[in-house]
């Protein structure tokens, strides 16, 4: 997996100074209507973020790649192509629209994009011989916001689910106790 550097402006607006949970919901929608509930009663959202948290990709084969498709998709984007340019060139003729160039320039680009599609599909040597879609989603969505209007935030969102607050709390408390008793870490090995 690569990261890549993150813009200082985009880095400082997904980043709070110091955050605190206001919930963790099991669904992006749960933490936009918790969202949507502080801000309808007047809570600084600007200092929220939800974060999606335990992310897993999921990929959905949606067919077999076989050659014809391959061709056939590599000519339809070429088709595509090559009609754009060639309109472009034939708005700009000084002679006029010439429609049999535009024509030469789709049938061009269809062939250059079979083509070209080949030599890819050649070049992986049949290890991905199906297509798919694919999208990263999160398990749990959780709700931070500045430490400053933590409590208030956390009072707000009991109004507005009760249930859900008190079942909240009992996770917590779960957690707190289960790291209580967990065994402590084994010291580290002397240094020689």
């Amino acid at each position: 997996m690569s990261t890549q550097p993150m813009r200082p402006g985009l880095r400082a607006a997904l980043s709070l100074q110091y955050p605190m949970s206001l919930g963790v919901h099991d669904s992006y929608e749960e933490a936009q209507k918790a969202v949507d509930y502080l801000s309808d009663h007047e809570f600084p959202v600007e200092d929220v973020l939800i974060v999606g948290t335990d992310l897993k990709q999921l990929e959905r084969v949606t067919g077999r790649l076989t050659r014809g498709r391959v061709i056939g998709a590599g000519a339809l984007s070429g088709v595509w192509l090559g009609l754009f340019v060639g309109t472009i060139f034939a708005l700009f003729d000084p002679s006029g629209f010439n429609v049999v160039a535009v024509a030469g320039t789709v049938a061009f680009g269809a062939l250059f994009g079979a083509v070209w599609a080949m030599v890819g599909y050649a070049l992986t040597r049949g290890q991905r011989d199906f297509t798919s879609v694919s999208q990263v989603v999160a398990a749990k969505y959780e709700v931070l916001c500045e430490h400053k209007h933590a409590q208030r935030g956390r009072e707000m969102l009991i109004e507005m689910d009760p249930m859900r607050a008190a079942e909240q709390e009992v996770r917590r408390a779960r957690e707190a106790e289960q790291a209580r008793m967990a065994p402590p870490p084994p010291p580290p090995p002397p240094v020689a």
